[in-house]
């Protein structure tokens, strides 16, 4: 029986975490090794990595934010200026495709979830793309409009199609 692990994202899972990112998106949404170690470096970092008989296989790069905020494309995980975070924001989640359909992305985000709620952050959100709606919306997300022209902005980064989505965070929000 394959071992599977889930831990905190490390700045020498970055190699096989761009493999994983290349596989999963194509060049369109790939972000530099240097991006993702400045993210592992921020604060409000919460990212994990799921591996395989010890291979990365998945990855769910995430962090502590305020609902309304979004993180363009190849920008930091920035703390929230004069506030406390309110929000469990999922930048990237990435499963290589041979993998996909076995309930990886689940073991990712149910830990994520549970910590962020014990944390008393109220809220998920993330931004949707490639056609990920759908299965967000299975998920509990929801299509939230955004109201700040900067925030209109950072989520133009993502390109046509992309929607800004939050879901509430507690006991009574569980996912399937």
């Amino acid at each position: 029986m394959p071992a599977l692990e889930v831990r905190p994202l490390q700045i020498h899972d970055l190699p096989a975490l761009m493999a994983v990112q290349r596989a999963a998106y194509g060049d369109g949404f790939m972000e530099s090794t240097e991006v993702f170690a400045r993210r592992l470096a921020s604060p409000v970092n919460c990212s994990l990595a799921l591996l395989l008989d010890g291979a990365l296989c998945a990855y769910l790069a995430a962090y502590h934010s305020v609902q309304g905020k979004v993180t363009p494309l190849h920008g930091d995980f920035e703390p929230p200026a004069g506030t406390a975070p309110d929000t469990l924001y999922l930048h990237d989640m990435a499963v290589l495709p041979g993998m996909a359909g076995q309930g990886l992305a689940q073991r990712l985000l149910q830990p994520l979830w549970e910590q962020a709620t014990a944390q008393d952050l109220r809220h998920s959100a993330l931004v949707s793309v490639q056609g990920s709606q759908r299965y967000w919306e299975r998920h509990g997300y929801a299509v939230q409009p955004l109201a700040q022209p900067l925030q209109q902005q950072r989520l133009a980064s993502y390109g046509d199609g992309a929607v800004y989505m939050t879901r509430s965070l507690g006991p009574a929000s569980s996912a399937p």
